[in-house]
């Protein structure tokens, strides 16, 4: 019988939840359960591709494709595997269905209503995105109390009367404030939030407690008689320097033996967290620090800065770092204010993905900057594009080259639209109008990206990942990897052989089934590190397995630090 974990949230958005809940699926890994995780995000939305990054987060690109929220994101990352995009449900995905099928005519005349029809839908995407698991995690997006949470949670009390309530287990994730005002840690939000969610007939066997500093006993006892459940289930969740330390902190609390025994299973086998823990003392006793410049655009929402439009480059960072021992300090720079002699005092810059006009021309300055001073360069999708750009214009001096994103009467095009999207796109499908997903990139050997990806040992391992014909593309007889792509525009062919003959390494290309060749990679030899990729590589960096790209950045980051300071 499959065991259920469906976490919900109280008091306010932003508790944690999907740290949470993927440091739980670790922690059921860890005891030799094969483990996955649901995300449920109740917005209208049919996915996340087109909501905004200063109000949504980072999109993450999974696999195959999907463009999902953020919290998938923490899930491969903890879990160290891919999780399809069926793992993601939407709101605007279940009533889309229902209503489609209605259309079709195959509810055969009867009436549809949000009972059966939409809770129906809820466990039918729960069940296709449990097949092949054992333990399933169900994190139930926004806080108990909203309107738009009614279905997911009925539909969840669903699955419960079916299976039997010793296979489903409930934890609610709520926050406890300390106003400054007072100095004392309030329980009364969480009060309330633990009312509100029996009012759905939901009784929480696990509470975790997030705030500012432990749980203490006083607080513990107020939680345990208002929930009416033990003490031993009252969690506590205290702020970390690093969302590694998560899971460790959980099982000092032995928070993976009590879910076993709410479940009724025994372990499967002794965790063995040793590597994790030596990695998390890395984070926190590093043996040097670095500096390092993201220019970007989705920084700023009100009086804010939101780190979260940049998350998975920004764990990417960390886990790098963790593997060398390096701390790695991020700044995050408006490319419309920026001055660029600023980066002089950096290790390196980090241009990452983007849509749109704004911002360009000062991400273009940067990276003029960086390429003239020997400052490390990492160039990430609308970063490559960027890069191609400003070397077209400053090295071959065509002054006019441009990405007909940003100019398109340009007379240098060096960067275009991919042909076959136009017509999507002109039928404003702007949600089907990418190259999403996993791709092959043929690599160069001899080249620094080949020799990164080699010293991974991701060469051999992705050869064996399955790949549709048109993700794989036309063999080229060479080594490949697979990266993760989010982005409508492509390094122009037409002007290759002449940003070759300047200079520039196209260092990974895939080629399309029909013969064009579409440049996955950049990469300048005479310069300490300046590289650049088409793909998104940091949606393959997990905590025990970092991405090349991001190892080799970091450690050319250092380098630089290490002779600045000697």
């Amino acid at each position: 019988m499959r065991k259920y974990i469906v976490i919900v949230g109280g008091v306010m958005s932003g508790v944690g939840k999907g740290v949470a809940t993927a440091s739980i699926a670790r922690i059921i890994q860890e005891y030799g359960y094969k483990t996955t995780a649901i995300k449920i995000d109740p917005y209208l939305n049919y996915d996340a591709g087109t909501l905004r990054p200063t109000e949504h987060g980072e999109v993450w690109v999974t696999f195959d494709g999907g463009e999902i929220d953020q919290d998938l994101g923490h899930y491969e990352r903890f879990l160290g595997t891919n999780i399809p995009k069926r793992n993601n449900i939407t709101s605007g995905q279940i009533y889309k269905t229902v209503i489609d099928r209605e259309r079709r005519g195959e509810y055969l005349g009867q009436t549809v209503q949000f009972i059966p029809h939409i809770p129906e839908e809820i466990k039918r995407r729960i069940e296709e995105a449990s097949e092949g698991y054992e333990v399933i995690l169900i994190e139930v997006g926004g806080t108990v109390g909203d309107y738009e949470n009614i279905p997911f949670l009925f539909a969840i009390k669903g699955i419960e009367r079916e299976i039997g309530k010793e296979n489903v287990l409930y934890i609610l994730i709520t926050y406890l404030p300390v106003p400054r005002h007072i100095g004392e840690m309030k329980t009364k939000p969480t009060q309330q939030a633990i009312k509100m969610l029996q009012e759905m007939g939901i009784i929480p066997d696990i509470i975790l407690c997030r705030g500012p500093t432990p749980l203490d006993d006083v607080r513990r006892h107020k939680i345990e008689l208002y929930a009416n459940i033990k003490r031993e289930y009252v969690i506590s969740a205290p702020d970390v320097d690093t969302l590694y330390e998560i899971p460790l902190n959980f099982e000092r609390e032995q928070l993976g033996r009590k879910i076993l025994d709410k479940l009724q299973i025994a372990p499967r086998k002794l965790p063995d967290w040793n590597e994790w823990e030596h990695l998390v003392n890395n984070l926190k006793h590093p043996e040097a620090e670095i500096h390092i410049a993201m220019v970007g655009k989705y920084i700023e929402i009100g009086t804010f800065k939101l780190k979260d439009a940049y998350i998975s480059i920004n764990e990417a960072l960390e886990h790098s770092g963790a593997h060398q021992k390096v701390k790695v300090n991020i700044d995050w720079l408006d490319a419309d204010k920026l001055n660029v002699e600023e980066l002089q005092n950096y290790d390196g810059l980090i241009i990452p993905g983007g849509f749109g006009i704004r911002g360009f021309e000062g991400k273009l300055r940067a990276v003029q900057y960086v390429r003239e001073h020997g400052i490390p360069f990492l160039g990430l999708c609308w970063g490559m594009q960027i890069a191609v750009v400003e070397y077209a214009r400053h090295v071959l001096g065509w002054q006019e080259a441009n990405s007909t994103e940003v100019d398109q009467t340009t007379r240098y095009p060096v960067v275009d639209f991919i042909p076959n999207q136009r017509e999507l796109l002109h039928e404003k499908g702007y949600g089907g109008t990418m190259r999403l997903g996993a791709y092959a990139a043929y690599l160069k050997p001899g080249t620094l990206i080949y020799s990164l990806y080699k010293e991974s040992g991701r060469i051999d391992h992705d050869m064996r990942l399955p790949l549709p014909m048109e993700r794989l593309g036309k063999p080229l007889n060479l080594p490949y990897v697979v990266e993760r792509h989010r982005h409508r525009y492509e390094i122009n062919p037409t002007f290759i052989k002449d940003l070759e003959r300047a200079g520039i390494v196209f260092s990974g290309v895939h080629e399309t089934l029909d013969g064009i060749p579409l440049m996955e990679f950049m990469e300048l030899p005479d310069h300490p590190f300046f590289v650049a990729t088409q793909a998104h590589p940091e949606f393959h960096s997990r905590f025990m397995e970092p991405s090349p790209v991001f190892m080799g950045f970091v450690r050319k980051a250092l380098e630089r630090r290490l002779h600045r300071t000697s």
